[in-house]
C-alpha cells in the first residue's frame, strides 16, 4: 500500500458566476485560502475542436496558457497544453475503453518521462454516475506518476459553483498543466 506524502503545494479551481463556464486557477494554502492567480478562462460553447485559453487576469489582455484538442473531440482525442507563446507544456487524453467502468485520463508534461494516470477515486461513485443524469455525484480523481507514486488529487467540493481542491505531491509538475487537467475534467468529463 502506497502512503500518500504531504503535499508540496495546493491549487484551487473555482467556477465563477456568469454566462458559460468560467474558471480561475489559483495557488492556495492547505485550508483553501486563495493566493496567486495562475489563470482565468471562459469556455466557449459549441466549438467542434475543444479549445480553452487561460488569461493572466480578468482583462484578458495577456494570454497565460491554453489547451486545444488536436481533432474534433472524439473518444480518443489528445489535447495539447501550450504556454503563452504557443510552446508545448504537455498533453492530456481520456482512455475511453478504461473509462467504461471508471473514468481514466492520461497527462504528460514536457521534460518529464512517461504519462501520469488519473482515475476516479471511488469505483462506486463512478458506476453510480453512469446510471443517473444528476450532477450531484462527485467525481474525484487521483493521479499517479509513471512509477505509481501519488502525483496530485482533484477533489470536487459542493457549492453554488463547483470548487476543486488539488493537493500536489510531485514538485516537478507545472501548476498550469495540473490546472488545465482540472478544468478539462470539469468541462469534458460528461462527454
Amino acid at each position: 500500500m502506497t502512503t500518500t506524502p504531504a503535499p508540496v503545494r495546493h491549487l484551487v479551481i473555482k467556477q465563477r458566476f456568469g454566462l458559460g463556464k468560467r474558471y480561475e486557477i489559483r495557488e492556495s494554502d492547505a485550508e483553501g485560502t486563495l493566493g496567486t492567480l495562475i489563470g482565468f478562462a471562459q469556455q466557449k460553447r459549441f466549438k467542434l475542436k475543444e479549445e480553452v485559453t487561460f488569461w493572466a487576469d480578468d482583462s484578458k489582455s495577456q494570454k497565460a496558457f491554453s489547451f486545444q484538442a488536436r481533432n474534433v473531440m472524439d473518444l480518443s482525442s489528445v489535447a495539447d497544453i501550450k504556454d503563452a507563446n504557443g510552446e508545448p507544456l504537455g498533453t492530456f487524453r481520456k482512455d475511453f475503453k478504461a473509462s467504461l467502468l471508471s473514468s481514466t485520463w492520461y497527462l504528460s508534461q514536457e521534460g518529464l518521462e512517461g504519462e501520469y494516470k488519473g482515475q476516479e477515486s471511488s469505483n462506486f461513485n463512478a458506476i453510480l454516475r453512469r446510471f443517473t443524469s444528476f450532477d450531484f455525484i462527485p467525481y474525484n480523481f487521483d493521479f499517479v506518476r509513471p512509477d505509481g507514486a501519488p502525483a496530485f488529487s482533484i477533489t470536487r467540493k459542493w457549492g453554488a459553483r463547483d470548487l476543486y481542491k488539488i493537493p500536489v505531491y510531485d514538485s516537478q509538475l507545472d501548476a498550469r498543466v495540473i490546472g488545465t487537467m482540472g478544468v478539462a475534467l470539469d468541462a469534458l468529463q460528461g462527454r
